[in-house]
């Protein structure tokens, strides 16, 4: 069923399509990530920690709705499943159990470098084929870098 189409060519839908799902997994992922350190995070640094994964929490699952609303906007039907995340994400696994605040800080670092990496890749993919999509990943991944910089100067 195509309930909605795309002004896009369907080249560039295509390629635009493909990233704006990659994104909303990612950002779906990363919000699990989060999350399920923030529940374990233990450790003289709890608290502080503890608040700022929830800050990445709301950052990801805001922007999370805005990709997968720009991706139905250009008939491109958003895909959030448990298993479409699981088999997408470029976030690596996430210790299970009790977390030591640092392990924890280091593990939202390399999860969040992973998920900017492929970022700028949807950026610069974008670009050519839908400026507007492109402006959105832009603003994803300036908000994702500034909690990334947060984090890595928590381990400092």
């Amino acid at each position: 069923m195509n309930v909605v189409k795309s002004p896009l060519p369907d080249d560039a839908l295509k390629t635009v399509g493909e990233a704006l799902q990659g994104a909303l997994v990612d950002l779906l992922d990363l919000s699990l990530v989060a999350k399920q350190i923030h529940w374990n995070v233990v450790g003289p640094r709890f608290r502080s920690v503890h608040l700022q994964l929830d800050e990445v929490v709301t950052t990801a699952r805001t922007h999370a709705d805005t990709v997968a609303e720009r991706a139905s906007a250009l008939g491109v039907s958003p895909d959030g499943r448990a298993a479409t995340i699981s088999s997408g994400s470029g976030i690596g696994d996430t210790p299970a159990g009790w977390i030591k605040d640092g392990d924890g800080v280091g593990a939202m670092v390399d999860a969040l470098g992973a998920v900017i990496t492929r970022m700028r890749e949807r950026v610069e993919s974008t670009g050519e084929p839908d400026p507007v999509t492109q402006d959105i990943f832009i603003g994803i991944t300036a908000d994702l870098e500034k909690h990334h910089w947060m984090f890595q100067a928590e381990n400092a």
